[in-house]
């Protein structure tokens, strides 16, 4: 039987319940190291050990009720034995509200695990974008708040072809209803958005601001608390500044 075949029994399997052949088919399938099956039977193995803890009371589909009764023999063979049956009927039971609440849990933990995997693309495509800035021979770096004695302290690194990088230290989360917003200030003209952002709560923040940048006409680079949703001009007080002049 193909692994396609065997998925279905896998569930079944880790809980020692499959039948023939399905149960002798997957034994094999595992005694020559298959990926699919070892995979599979991995997750079932996982589920299995949850058993306890999973939903009850759902109600599961017809079509897997059966195959649920079929493996304990309930379909297939009508014996009259009083505590054979009891037994069936019971280990029956707790597999089909087992496997109704499966698919619920499946499906919390399938959306729990592309959000995580959203954002950790989000995190490393912004981290490429970080190195790219970084190492390119042609971006300028320049310090902001070192000679304060309070925070927030960091550096800006602005790459002509870019864009322009901060990365800030002691920088306090921003509080409710308010976001940090990066301005590009060229030499004698007004300040340019260049994105709002959050701190950490370890007071670390990392903001990109993509696409070309005048490097000799840009006189600086700050950082404002504005409203959420940004400003189309800086309010003042400037939180840090980084001149490029």
């Amino acid at each position: 039987m193909s692994c396609e075949e065997l998925q279905d029994y896998y569930e079944l399997y880790a809980m020692g319940v499959a039948g023939e052949p399905e149960k002798s088919e997957i034994r094999e399938h595992l005694n020559r190291e298959c990926e699919v099956c070892m995979a599979g039977m991995k997750r079932a193995r996982a589920i299995a050990a949850i058993l306890g803890g999973t939903a009850s009371g759902a109600t599961p589909s017809p079509k897997l009720r059966r195959r649920i009764l079929a493996s304990v023999g309930f379909e297939q063979r009508h014996f009259g034995w009083a505590p054979f049956l009891a037994a069936a009927t019971a280990l029956s039971l707790c597999a089909a509200v087992y496997f109704g609440g499966r698919e619920r849990d499946f499906a919390e933990m399938a959306t729990r695990l592309r959000d995580q995997l959203g954002r950790q693309n989000v995190e490393l495509t912004r981290l490429n974008e970080a190195f790219v800035i970084l190492n390119g021979p042609d971006t300028r770096a320049v310090s902001f708040g070192t000679s304060q004695p309070q925070p927030p302290k960091g550096r800006v690194f602005v790459n002509p072809s870019q864009g322009v990088l901060l990365i800030a230290s002691n920088l306090p989360p921003a509080p409710s209803g308010k976001v940090y917003e990066m301005w590009v200030i060229p030499k004698g003209g007004k300040p340019a958005r260049a994105g709002e952002f959050q701190s950490q709560s370890d007071g670390t923040a990392m903001h990109i601001h993509r696409g070309p940048v005048d490097v000799g006409a840009t006189g600086a680079v700050a950082v404002t608390l504005e409203n959420e949703g940004g400003a189309d001009v800086p309010t003042m007080p400037i939180l840090a500044v980084a001149s490029l002049q």
